[in-house]
């Protein structure tokens, strides 16, 4: 198993455009990106590519990282910064499988894959598969398995991968606060590599509106406002996985230039082979 980070970084990705704050100008001269999220995961033994999360910066990232054209994908919410790459197969794939939750979301009426399905109707290469969330399912010869978080107004899943016939395992928290239910934890436990959302660090959520929340022993918030976790939340949680490595994602630029490329806060184009 190959996983590529395409896309590391949260909405308005670093740096961000029009911002001359130190951590965008570190950025810029360190030659350092951090586009919309996306991670690609090749399964060397079938010659097939799985994708999870369509970035807004799908053409870059195809571009920049030479990756081969996923043959399957995996949406994980309907967020614009993990789905609105999509219509970039266009002309692109001959034909796609696509896999999100059939659950229905009671903030749209819609599942995430009925929302994919009628906003994207006009690509005719896509097939749908509504897919029920904690029950695996065989793509590009891995185990898949979506599982519910926290990621309120709107439901969200983190993604499991395994490798049955090595093992290998990849975990993705998807989108969320420290939240996640219990029988989402075991689903995602003991992975050999942690893709975890950690939008900014602890200190930061003074600064949010709604403050910070699921506060450690020691009174440290390991969830910014209600949507995403801290930093210290995300490595807490792969404490709590029992995570043999751990990548933070989904990072804003927000984070002090000399907090933010240190590790393990990952950048785009970082590969692992598990």
């Amino acid at each position: 198993m190959r996983v590529t980070l395409l896309g590391t970084g949260d909405t308005t990705g670093t740096p961000t455009v029009g911002c001359d704050c130190d951590t965008c100008e570190t950025a810029r001269e360190r030659d350092i990106e951090r586009t919309r999220f996306s991670v690609h995961v090749e399964n060397e033994r079938t010659g097939e590519s799985l994708l999870i999360d369509f970035s807004p910066d799908f053409r870059t990232q195809f571009l920049r990282e030479d990756v081969a054209l996923p043959d399957a994908a995996v949406i994980t919410h309907i967020h614009f910064d993990h789905l609105d790459g999509l219509g970039n197969v266009f002309r692109v794939v001959d034909a796609l499988d696509v896999y999100a939750a059939d659950e229905t979301d009671p903030k749209t009426d819609k599942s995430v894959a009925e929302t994919v399905r009628d906003d994207y109707h006009y690509l005719e290469m896509l097939k749908v598969h509504p897919t029920t969330p904690l029950e695996p399912v065989r793509v590009c010869g891995f185990d898949v398995t979506l599982v519910p978080v926290e990621h309120p107004p709107l439901v969200c899943y983190g993604v499991a991968i395994e490798d049955p016939e090595t093992g290998a395992k990849l975990s993705l928290s998807g989108d969320t606060s420290y939240d996640i239910p219990e029988p989402s934890r075991r689903v995602l436990a003991d992975p050999d590599l942690l893709l975890a959302d950690a939008i900014v660090p602890a200190a930061l959520c003074e600064y949010h509106p709604l403050g910070g929340r699921h506060e450690n022993e020691a009174g440290v918030p390991r969830t910014f406002g209600t949507k995403h976790m801290t930093r210290e939340g995300a490595l807490e949680l792969a404490d709590d996985l029992n995570a043999e490595r751990t990548r933070l994602v989904h990072l804003a630029h927000y984070y002090p230039a000399d907090e933010a490329f240190a590790e393990p806060l990952a950048v785009d184009g970082e590969q692992y082979d598990l």
